[in-house]
Formats: C-alpha cells, sequence, structure tokens
C-alpha cells in the first residue's frame, strides 16, 4: 500500500469471508474460524497502513452460498450466512459501511426470513441464485453487475460528494487519448 505522501486511497473495500465459510476439516484448509474471522477483518480495516490513509471503508459480506450447484459437502448455505452476519456485526462495532450483499442476493432469490435459506440443501433449487452464481460460490456476469451497482449506490448514499460523475477525471476520456471527440 502506498504512503499517503506517495498516494491516497480514497476508497477501500473488505470483501473476504466465502472460503474463510468452508466448513472445518475441509480438504482445502481454508477454514477460518468465525471468531478469528472476526478478528481478522478488523486487523485489515484497523491496519496502521489503512488508517494513516483515511480511505471511505466498505466492508462487504459474503454472498449467499448454494448447495445445489457446488455440492462437495465443504460448505454449506447457512454456514455462510454466519459469516455473513459476523461481518455486519464488525461493520457496526466499528461504525465501518457495510454492502450486505448476502441480503441483496437473497431479496433478489425472494428468499424471507422463516423460510427454508434459499441455497440450502433445505430448500428447494432457487432459480435466481443460479443466474447469479456461475457454481454456487463464484458470480455470473449479472452478479458481478449487481456487485458494482451496490457498490456505487453505497457510495452514493454514504459520500454523495464522491459519487459517480461528481468527481473530476484524472485522465482524459478514451476519445479523447485516440484524439476522437465525444
Amino acid at each position: 500500500m502506498p504512503t499517503p505522501a506517495q498516494a491516497r486511497l480514497r476508497f477501500m473495500t473488505v470483501f473476504f469471508g466465502a472460503n474463510d465459510a468452508c466448513l472445518p476439516g475441509g480438504p482445502t484448509g481454508q477454514h477460518v474460524p468465525l471468531a478469528q474471522f472476526q478478528r481478522n477483518v478488523q486487523t485489515i480495516l484497523r491496519h496502521p497502513l489503512v488508517s494513516r490513509q483515511e480511505p471511505r471503508l466498505i466492508l462487504i459480506t459474503p454472498p449467499p452460498f448454494d448447495e445445489h450447484q457446488w455440492g462437495d459437502g465443504i460448505r454449506t448455505a447457512e454456514h455462510t450466512k454466519k459469516y455473513a452476519d459476523a461481518c455486519r456485526q464488525v461493520g457496526k462495532g466499528l461504525g465501518v459501511v457495510v454492502l450486505d450483499l448476502w441480503s441483496v442476493f437473497m431479496e433478489r432469490a425472494g428468499w424471507k426470513p422463516g423460510q427454508p435459506l434459499a441455497g440450502s440443501k433445505a430448500a428447494e433449487q432457487n432459480k435466481v441464485l443460479g443466474e447469479l452464481l456461475s457454481d454456487g460460490l463464484h458470480f455470473n456476469p449479472i452478479g458481478y453487475k449487481i456487485l458494482y451497482d451496490e457498490v456505487v449506490r453505497t457510495i452514493e448514499r454514504e459520500w454523495p460528494d464522491e459519487a459517480v460523475g461528481s468527481t473530476e477525471s484524472v485522465l482524459p476520456s478514451w476519445e479523447a487519448a485516440a484524439g476522437e471527440t465525444a
């Protein structure tokens, strides 16, 4: 990370949890216990190099997991939800803006609290999650578009002075760089 004298970060997103939420003992070795995951996220958000930059922080929850697409048994929808819940708790505790991507995806999937968890084997396969996740974990183009739109929406809501279109471009447009007129 550059020093503030070299370059200043205006924004920083922290987007972890999908791999950390593997079940313990799995063959990937990616599982991170929930309490350790929370401490890790806090450590990143409070790191001195981050603090010196004074960026506008956005903590992004892990998205839902679809067991119907990725049925290897080392991840579950319910376990992933716990990591999304933990992200929300860390953000609230530190006063950091949280982009609740888990809830955004689940709302699109039509899930409501009290129903079997969309993405779990306890629920029928959810068509919308299939459109958002290519394999139950990784995003399809539609999922990435939602992530982008939600980041932009979060910036516009939390920091309107930094909204898309309200800041000057640092570099010329591609048309100007190519010698074309817009």
